[in-house]
Parts: C-alpha cells; sequence; structure tokens
C-alpha cells in the first residue's frame, strides 16, 4: 500500500480558501444590509415628507415640524407660495421632498334617496 502525501506547497490551501470566502461572505453581506437600510431610509423620508407637508399646509411651521417629527425626521427646510407649501425632510442619510396645498371645498348639503324626491323645507 502506498501512501499520497501532500506536497509542502499544498497545505492549509483549504483554509485560506475558507477564510477568503468567508471575507468575501461577509463583504457581500454588510453591502446587502446597507442597501437595505437606505431603501428603508428613503421610505420612511418620504412618509414623513408627506405627512409634513400636509401637516404644514395646515397648521404650518409648527405642524410641519411636528409631523415630520412624529415620524422620525428632521425638517430641512419649508417653503410656503400662498396655499402651497413645499417640505424637505431627512432620515438617515435620505432626504425627500413632497408638496401639499390647501384646496377649500364648499360643503353641500348631505342628502339621501333619490334626487327627485328630496324636499326642502322652508
Amino acid at each position: 500500500m502506498t501512501s499520497k502525501k501532500t506536497p509542502a506547497v499544498d497545505r492549509g490551501a483549504a483554509t485560506m480558501w475558507a477564510a477568503i470566502w468567508l471575507v468575501l461572505t461577509g463583504v457581500m453581506l454588510i453591502g446587502v444590509v446597507e442597501v437595505g437600510r437606505a431603501a428603508h431610509d428613503a421610505a420612511r423620508a418620504q412618509s414623513a415628507a408627506d405627512a409634513a407637508a400636509l401637516a404644514g399646509a395646515i397648521d404650518g411651521h409648527d405642524g410641519a415640524v411636528d409631523a415630520a417629527a412624529r415620524n422620525g425626521a428632521g425638517l430641512v427646510s419649508q417653503r410656503a407660495f400662498g396655499q402651497r407649501i413645499t417640505v424637505v425632510v431627512r432620515v438617515g442619510r435620505a432626504e425627500r421632498a413632497a408638496t401639499a396645498e390647501w384646496v377649500l371645498i364648499p360643503r353641500q348639503a348631505a342628502s339621501a334617496g333619490p334626487r327627485d324626491r328630496i324636499h326642502s323645507t322652508p
């Protein structure tokens, strides 16, 4: 029976390759986590910007700041032009903008039933 001996050059090669693959897998995992975090921050920032713009259109600057803070964002800037407001918020490294406008819609009398049977009382 003959025994095959591994040459000295090949000793530890599997350990080296395993270490390289472990490092590469770790780097890829960190990249995936960072991309996921950036996408999550962008979605939260857009939601916070929408809420801040709506609140700012109704309650002004204080409403925009409060709505942004309640959604985990910081208000970066706010511009108002008449009844239109544009806000920019930041969550993590993501910044998003939203615009809202205050529109007054006249109220109509509530009614039920077919339109030809609605009677108005004096």
